[in-house]
């Protein structure tokens, strides 16, 4: 079975920062493109940052470009989101998500990842 799990969503005030994690087990973490979603309330989710695994490869949207950071720890099979400037809009429930990077395929569509986690609650207010 397959699992990610995030963990590090808190309630902090405006201009803050929080690093959430996305642990992973349960499949091989190499090759793998591993995402991060958010869901305000009422909104559709979407996507913020994504990292091809034990490459380095990041993608961000323009929404998140600047102000997070997706990085990894090969050796804890774990990926991080950095954020930094945090803002009320911010404030959402993140999700990690993950599917293994066929011809290097890594990118931040919703559609192309298979694995999800529970999610973590970020809260920015002022």
């Amino acid at each position: 079975r397959s699992y990610l799990t995030e963990t590090g969503g808190d309630s902090v005030q405006v201009g803050g920062s929080l690093r959430l994690s996305c642990a992973i087990s349960g499949f091989t973490y190499r090759n793998n493109c591993v995402g991060w979603f958010r869901q305000a309330p009422g909104a559709e989710r979407e996507g913020v940052a994504a990292i091809f695994t034990e490459r380095g490869v990041t993608r961000y949207p323009g929404s998140a470009k600047g102000r997070f950071t997706v990085s990894e720890d090969i050796a804890k099979n774990t990926v991080y989101l950095q954020m930094d400037s945090l803002k009320p809009e911010d404030t959402a429930m993140y999700y990690c998500a993950a599917h293994f990077a066929y011809g290097g395929r890594c990118e931040i569509l919703e559609s192309d990842f298979k694995y999800w986690g529970q999610g973590t609650l970020v809260d920015v207010s002022s």
